[in-house]
């Protein structure tokens, strides 16, 4: 790519293309994942500084998009779509440096273990926070919650000994966006991955097989809008192709 200095623009005098993605535009769900894979590129992207890494990650999940069978050849079509659309999303915010914590939880920093077998079992997501956060220290445990000091309210230390009735104001605990259970927190969890998991090797001896693959081809929708929220909100922009994403799964 050679560009000429514009007085407001760049103009773009001479191009090569290296690699094309031709199977991507003959499917409208792997044509809408892509597009909005290439807005988040667009919002991690650094003005006139080379990024390889992000550029080779972008190939990289749109190589795996075009491999994917049709929806029309293949009834979970679409969730194998969303599942590597989640999987290319986390990446890119991985490499950013925000990507969500699935792992632990963001107030008490203790591990979360999806238990598959309690039908019960739920954690929440706060997208403030930066990813999941255990129900039971959100709502009962406010001194796990990081210090924080407060504009115009702060006390100093000899006026709280002085005045031992003053109230001592806490920040209000992280918002839960989004409730997860096991299923979803363990999905969500691999995302990390160079590779997604085979969910029949992860899922074996928990679920029936085909009550675990109805419930897979509905999660993905979820897992999408999550880490779609997340990286809107810590981006600072909205993804447009995530409304055509949005009509292809109510269609499905």
């Amino acid at each position: 790519l050679l560009l000429a200095k514009g007085r407001s623009l760049d103009k773009i005098i001479q191009a090569e293309t290296t690699e094309s993605y031709p199977g991507l535009s003959q499917d409208l769900s792997k044509l809408a994942a892509s597009q909005y894979l290439a807005e988040l590129v667009l919002c991690h992207a650094l003005s006139e500084q080379p990024q390889e890494e992000l550029y080779e990650l972008l190939n990289e999940h749109l190589r795996r998009l075009e491999q994917l069978p049709k929806i029309t050849a293949n009834p979970s079509g679409l969730s194998l779509v969303l599942a590597h659309l989640s999987h290319g999303v986390f990446h890119l915010l991985a490499l950013a440096g925000i990507a969500p914590q699935v792992q632990l939880c963001c107030i008490t920093q203790h591990s979360l273990r999806p238990d598959l077998t309690d039908p019960n079992w739920r954690v929440g997501f706060s997208v403030e926070a930066g990813g999941t956060i255990s129900l039971v220290s959100n709502q009962s445990n406010r001194n796990h919650l990081p210090n924080q000091t407060i504009p115009n309210q702060a006390q100093s230390l000899s006026e709280t000994i002085d005045n031992p009735d003053t109230d001592i104001i806490l920040p209000p605990p992280p918002r839960v966006n989004h409730k997860l259970n096991a299923l979803e927190l363990t999905l969500l969890q691999q995302l990390a991955a160079a590779e997604l998991p085979q969910l029949s090797t992860l899922l074996k001896d928990q679920l029936a097989g085909s009550k675990a693959a109805e419930s897979v081809d509905s999660l993905w929708v979820k897992l999408e809008r999550i880490l779609r929220d997340y990286a809107q909100y810590h981006f600072g922009r909205s993804i447009r192709s995530a409304a055509l994403v949005d009509s292809l799964s109510s269609v499905n």
